[in-house]
């Protein structure tokens, strides 16, 4: 297949463009805005900036953040790239956990708080009980199915064993919140007139930002062993915190896009999980590895634990009402899990 560098033609005018590129730079705002699939309404250029474009600025400052993060998933982004293909990001997931967590409030209630003034409504809560979780998936108002969802799971204190609920409690129990005075008088801004000017979202962006990273402090390796031991998910959130676990792509045939992947050598998961009503599909590589830093009596060591990873999904349409089917399913979410235990 022939392949051609991105397209480069959206406007520099634009208030994703200036937006994007006063919070991640220039170079970094072009690559993110000629790599993702965009709402075009969202290119015009104004001085007033919604909670759309706000929304759409935050997915692609986490998205490239992933990334940097994850080298699988930018040899992928790389390659559909260098066959012209735009990315359809579908949805970023977090993981949280449901305690008191130092200033940080818990559980999906810490980016609920902030996601709806951006746009976003839960329309869906999906149980995870052998995860001992609950997923929510916020779905954007405007263009639910242009701007990616977020899917927000909570780990819940109560369902663990008592080890591992002490170790949860000193780990978490430190959390800064990230969000301050200034960004929430700007959100209260966009609340109220529903559009704000540049310095305004500005401010919003790097703070919201800033919540999707680790707010505790490092863990002590015995508070690791005991979370990895009893609930692995909750070892992850020790490790990485609240970035996003995995970003989503949206493509035709999930199915026939593995077969593809496995045999270029990419680390697939082995199943493709669907639905119960079959009609959506996802898969995902595994976790890349990363070295992380833990507390000790002696001082400190390091480990290689599993970081983020990347996702892929197919959605069909729903025959109710003609649309693509948006929903997420409790099993595929639990199957997909899986890819950051250890491996």
């Amino acid at each position: 297949m022939a392949t051609k560098p991105p397209a480069s033609d959206f406007p520099r005018e634009s208030v994703l463009f200036r937006l994007l590129s006063a919070v991640m730079g220039e170079p970094r705002a072009t690559y993110a805005l000629t790599t993702l699939e965009i709402e075009p309404q969202l290119f015009r250029a104004t001085e007033r900036i919604n909670r759309a474009h706000l929304a759409m600025a935050l997915n692609a400052v986490l998205f490239v953040d992933l990334l940097d993060r994850v080298p699988t998933a930018a040899r992928y982004v790389g390659q559909q790239r260098q066959a012209g293909e735009k990315i359809v990001f579908d949805h970023g997931a977090l993981r949280t956990v449901d305690s008191e967590c130092g200033d940080l409030m818990p559980g999906y209630g810490g980016f609920a708080r902030f996601l709806d003034p951006l746009g976003y409504d839960v329309r869906g809560v999906y149980p995870l009980p052998n995860l001992k979780m609950t997923g929510r998936a916020f779905v954007h108002r405007d263009f639910p199915e242009a701007i990616p969802q977020f899917f927000v799971s909570e780990l819940h204190l109560d369902d663990l064993p008592g080890p591992a609920q002490v170790a949860c409690m000193r780990v978490f129990g430190n959390s800064r919140d990230p969000i301050t005075v200034t960004e929430w008088s700007a959100l209260d801004a966009l609340v109220r007139d529903g559009e704000v000017f540049m310095t305004e979202a500005i401010t919003i962006l790097k703070g919201t930002v800033r919540a999707f990273g680790r707010q505790h402090q490092m863990p002590a390796l015995a508070d690791y062993e005991t979370l990895l031991q009893h609930t692995p998910e909750g070892a992850w959130i020790a490790t990485e915190g609240n970035v996003f676990n995995h970003a989503t792509t949206r493509v035709p045939d999930v199915i026939q896009l593995a077969h593809r992947l496995k045999a270029a050598g990419y680390p697939m998961k082995a199943t493709v999980e669907v639905s119960r009503n079959n009609r959506v599909r996802q898969t995902a590589f595994v976790a890349d590895k990363v070295r992380r830093e833990f507390r000790t009596p002696d001082g400190f060591v390091e480990r290689m634990v599993p970081g983020s990873f990347y996702e892929f999904i197919s959605r069909d349409i729903d025959p109710a009402n003609g649309t693509i089917d948006l929903t997420f399913d409790s099993g595929n979410a639990t199957g997909i899990f899986a890819v950051t235990r250890e491996q």
